[in-house]
């Protein structure tokens, strides 16, 4: 029987205990499974949050929505289709920036070539730009102003916790602008028809009942969803 002479455990050498900042560990500077893992809990825990706040998704379903209640529908298209569509529009919308933040900070820091705080840093740079080209002045002064801060001397200088409801503000803003502006066609043919059931004296007749197909046809032979869609992407692509 051969038995072999069993190595006492050694002290770990000079040099060889690494600690890691920033989720970085020792192999080649790349961020642990467990840290990556956690970020993009973090983040999928936060993403309706960010979906509504600093993207185009709230004026998108605003608009929709409020062109559905013009043609008098109150439940079609569903909400669920509704939703679906402003998500892929948002997505459509967005692409460009999601596209730079991904580039300059989440395939770099998972390369290991910039910490969590650079990457951080580097990647709400393109989503803060996209947010103040949308952005009026007039909400970023009064967000700036209820905070109790200085206004800055330039736009880019503005926090991240004043430009975000600024930037929903501004969304809300525009989004009931084209709204009142879809609503006008609609309710001059609820005017008509209303003006021509009482001439004729059939007041106990619904105007609803009669202007909906009037307005369901001028929505289709307008192509209303596509004037609403191509709209919406102009506003943000130019």
């Amino acid at each position: 029987m051969v038995t072999w002479p069993s190595a006492a455990p050694g002290a770990p050498a000079e040099g060889q205990v690494t600690i890691g900042i920033n989720g970085v560990n020792g192999a080649g500077g790349k961020p642990s499974q467990s840290i990556v893992i956690l970020i993009a809990m973090t983040v999928l825990s936060v993403a309706p949050a960010l979906l509504l706040l600093t993207t185009c998704f709230t004026k998108i379903i605003i608009v929709l929505g409020l062109t559905r209640n013009a043609l008098g529908l109150m439940s079609t298209p569903p909400n669920q289709v509704l939703a679906g569509l402003a998500l892929f529009l948002t997505m459509f919308v967005m692409a460009p920036t999601l596209g730079t933040m991904n580039d300059v900070a989440v395939q770099p820091y998972l390369k290991g070539e910039k910490t969590a705080t650079v990457a951080f840093t580097d990647g709400s740079a393109p989503l803060k730009e996209f947010m103040l080209e949308q952005t009026r002045g007039e909400e970023l002064a009064l967000m700036t102003q209820a905070a109790k801060r200085d206004l800055p001397e330039d736009r880019a200088d503005v926090p991240l916790t004043t430009l975000v409801p600024a930037f929903a503000l501004s969304e809300l803003r525009s989004a009931f602008i084209i709204g009142f502006v879809i609503f006008i066609p609609f309710l001059v043919i609820d005017i008509v028809v209303s003006a021509a059931l009482m001439s004729l004296g059939m007041m106990m007749l619904p105007p609803v009942t009669i202007a909906l197909p009037f307005k369901m046809l001028l929505f289709v032979m307008v192509d209303g969803w596509g004037l609403i869609v191509k709209a919406l992407v102009s506003s943000y692509t130019g």
